[in-house]
């Protein structure tokens, strides 16, 4: 399956989809990549995958991501590749991508999950921003664009609001068990050993619902 993680800028995704990351297994994550500089502390193929604007575009021409979208003058995109080596290896992949790349991503895989990580207030949002060391210029463009960016939550499957962070993993890691016990996901996933049993789900008639 393909989980979604988008949120605005200093809501706390990054965070929160680390410490999900650890808790929920089976679930890896698709390094986006992207050409904004790298920051202190930050390791290629970890954090990001860091290339050049000349070799994005270039790959953006060969259909090498799965989504990509310009963002404060920088892209960032996902690499097709790693969502396919998930699927071949039977585990789910977590997208943490801005809200255009959620669209282009849930146009495309219909089944995806879309997962919207709410502040708490603006005012919130704004202390945080601040805590980044944003100047006001920068910090006024990054509300409005929050602004804009929350409205477009009523499109995702799912709104959490990160107020506190250990509430809001737990949140998310019910929501992906519950997707994954749905019917379809649970059929072709099934870790069912007894052979009858997924013979009758699958092949066995049930009177009451096919009446």
């Amino acid at each position: 399956m393909l989980f979604v993680l988008s949120a605005p800028s200093g809501a706390g995704k990054t965070t929160v989809a680390e410490r999900l990351l650890k808790l929920c297994s089976g679930l890896k994550r698709v390094v986006t990549a992207t050409t904004r500089p790298r920051r202190e502390g930050e390791a290629h193929g970890v954090d990001y995958l860091f290339m050049s604007k000349q070799d994005f575009e270039e790959k953006i021409e060969k259909e090498y991501f799965l989504e990509y979208a310009l963002v404060y003058g920088n892209y960032y995109g996902t690499p097709r590749e790693q969502v396919l080596k998930n699927e071949e290896h039977g585990l789910d992949s977590l997208l943490v991508i801005d809200i255009q790349g959620a669209r282009k991503v849930k146009a495309s895989y219909k089944d995806s999950v879309l997962l919207f990580l709410m502040p708490p207030s603006l005012e919130e949002l704004r202390r945080r921003l601040l805590g980044r060391g944003y100047g006001q210029e920068n910090l006024e463009e990054r509300l409005k664009k929050a602004e804009e960016e929350i409205a477009c939550a009523k499109y995702f499957d799912y709104i959490v609001v990160n107020d506190f962070i250990d509430k809001t993993v737990e949140a998310l890691q019910i929501i992906i068990l519950a997707q994954r016990l749905r019917r379809e996901q649970f059929l072709k996933k099934s870790t069912l050993k007894d052979r009858d049993i997924l013979k009758l789900l699958e092949e066995g008639s049930c009177r009451t619902f096919e009446v």
